[in-house]
């Protein structure tokens, strides 16, 4: 493993530190695997699954520890994990996919690149039909009746029209990133907004937290520099 000493003046002395590279402590695992990575080996005989980005957090303010939770869906089912430390760069990387699936299998194919939740069920006639409306758009109108919605909790904007689930399905094949045909979904998206206020009100809070330290220093710096300003007229005689 590559490690690289950073020696740094001050005074009195010199302080040694040492830089590890941050790929061989991610996620708090003995074998520094990615918890996304070690869900998706559990799914291994899975044929149909997605693993969504339910909440991400960050804590500490010098030396920052960050944290992911996910929504793992199979069928009709989901389970939700607590929080899992994850990697800085990975963190980053992942930032602007809030509620999306990172990870998804449908009839063993995967798909790798981060999509609407929800979109893993469209097209499959087990759980509906494309119709078309009044003016000739075609759309795919999920069956009455099925719980998959209210027991997933998946945050799907209706309806998704075919133009849009080609959209999808080619940005899948070329591992982009889809964020909806009006970039609803994702972290920036007004559906993922609307659906997890938490992770919002909790960044806003950290945000005035931040702000309102950083003024404080200001305020201490210009109160320093007055200070020392008038000491130093009051000392100039006639």
């Amino acid at each position: 493993m590559f490690m690289q000493n950073i020696f740094v003046n001050i005074p009195g002395g010199i302080i040694r530190f040492l830089i590890v590279p941050a790929l061989f402590l991610c996620c708090g695992c003995g074998n520094g695997e990615l918890p996304i990575r070690e869900i998706q080996a559990s799914l291994r005989n899975v044929p149909e699954y997605a693993i969504l980005l339910e909440d991400m957090k960050e804590e500490g303010n010098f030396f920052k520890d960050y944290y992911h939770k996910y929504r793992v869906v199979r069928g009709e089912a989901a389970r939700q994990t607590d929080w899992l430390a994850v990697p800085d760069d990975y963190y980053r990387a992942n930032a602007g996919f809030l509620g999306m699936a990172l990870l998804s299998r449908k009839s063993g194919e995967m798909i790798s690149s981060a999509v609407p939740p929800g979109y893993l069920y469209v097209g499959d006639n087990r759980y509906g039909q494309w119709q078309a409306d009044r003016s000739g758009r075609t759309f795919w109108a999920f069956n009455r009746g099925r719980p998959l919605f209210d027991e997933l909790d998946i945050d799907l904007k209706l309806p998704v029209y075919r133009t849009d689930y080609n959209t999808y399905r080619k940005s899948a094949s070329r591992r982009v990133p889809y964020y909806g045909p009006k970039h609803e979904y994702g972290t920036s998206g007004t559906v993922t907004q609307k659906k997890k206020p938490t992770f919002y009100q909790r960044r806003m809070a950290k945000a005035q937290t931040a702000n309102a330290s950083f003024g404080e220093k200001v305020s201490k710096r210009i109160g320093r520099t007055r200070t020392n300003f008038r000491g130093r007229s009051g000392g100039r005689g006639k």
